[in-house]
């Protein structure tokens, strides 16, 4: 097995940049991409971190992406806006979407973009801390409307794609960070550990045969098994319930499902909710409250003594902050990947540390 290796986050970004715009990006789109690749990383969201780097210089150099330009605004009023990518990265669009919520938010209490036709967003935790470092909630939702991977809940034929969900809320330490799949497991995970020729921790899919499946082979078999929804063979119809709620929060509303975009690829549609607590009640008191929530669970009793509850994004802040100093981690597989990926664009790779 390829061993992990270290790179410094500044040369990795460089990098990184240099990559996508010798694929076609401008300098502003390669540099916004390349953040918010990395940030995956940072986060520890290594399946949508780097590891998606060849994906999009293919997408750039074959012009199924485009390398510049910006969103166009279809419907707008105060506190709403619905915007078509035309194929723009979603590394790119994603970022603008946010802030153009944020503004909304600050201005009206809230603030929401429907967004279309965008490239892949890689890991939506990217996003987040964008709107909590300014004492912003956020919610985000993205749907894939050519991919189809997660079986409603008592099928085992593929329907919705792995949707995630993301949600930020500033606190008065590290804000609250989660990004979320709503099936068992993202679709990633599963190419990860079949990369990797490993099992998946899970039962998180279910084959052709209806049996339940830890095995990420049979995903990429014939008949393909399916990623089960969130809660699995026995609780799935809640899954199945939040990916209704998802693909029509994303698709339906954006006028984009697979009736209209079942042959774009990894083209994502993404429903961008921001509130401003302020428009609510006092911030101090909404911070104070959220204070007290987390403390509650943190200090609940846990099942086994030397495991005490996790906060979501508490463990991704501290992995960021490690990383910063010591450098990016990358798993050897990926590593060979993007080695080769900066070899067909001529490009030497970064000096490990």
């Amino acid at each position: 097995m390829q061993s992990d290796v270290c790179v410094s986050y500044t040369k990795l970004q460089t990098w990184v940049k240099q990559c996508l715009g010798t694929a076609g990006a401008d300098n502003e789109v390669a540099e916004v991409m390349a953040h918010s690749l990395i940030a995956g990383d940072l986060l520890g969201f290594r399946t949508h971190g780097v590891r998606r780097l060849p994906y999009n210089v293919k997408q750039l150099a074959t012009g199924k992406a485009k390398g510049s330009g910006k969103p166009s605004v279809l419907k707008q009023r105060a506190a709403v806006a619905h915007w078509d990518a035309n194929h723009l990265p979603g590394l790119y669009v994603m970022p603008k979407a946010v802030a153009a919520a944020m503004e909304m938010a600050q201005q009206c209490g809230t603030g929401t973009i429907v967004v279309r036709k965008m490239e892949h967003v890689a890991s939506l935790a990217a996003y987040l801390e964008q709107a909590t470092a300014a004492g912003l909630v956020i919610n985000i939702m993205v749907s894939t409307p050519a991919q189809a991977s997660v079986a409603p809940f008592g099928a085992k034929s593929r329907v919705f794609s792995p949707n995630p969900y993301a949600l930020g809320v500033p606190t008065s330490g590290v804000p609250l960070l989660l990004d979320m799949s709503l099936s068992v497991t993202a679709a990633g995970k599963v190419r990860e550990a079949y990369d990797k020729n490993e099992l998946l921790p899970w039962t998180a899919l279910v084959t052709g045969n209806g049996i339940g499946s830890n095995d990420p082979t049979t995903y990429f078999s014939d008949p393909a098994s399916a990623l089960l929804p969130l809660g699995g063979l026995d609780l799935g119809y809640k899954g199945y319930g939040l990916c209704l709620m998802s693909e029509i929060y994303t698709m339906s509303l954006a006028n984009y499902g697979r009736l209209q975009g079942g042959q774009d690829g990894e083209c994502n549609s993404a429903f961008i909710q921001v509130i401003d607590p302020d428009a609510f009640g006092e911030r101090s008191e909404f911070i104070k409250v959220t204070d007290d929530l987390i403390e509650r669970c943190r200090t609940a009793t846990p099942i086994a003594a030397n495991e005490p509850v996790r906060i979501p994004g508490e463990r991704a802040a501290q992995l960021k902050a490690s990383q910063l100093i010591t450098g990016v981690n990358i798993d050897g597989v990926t590593w060979t990947k993007l080695v080769r990926c900066g070899e067909r664009l001529g490009i030497e790779p970064p000096q490990l540390m």
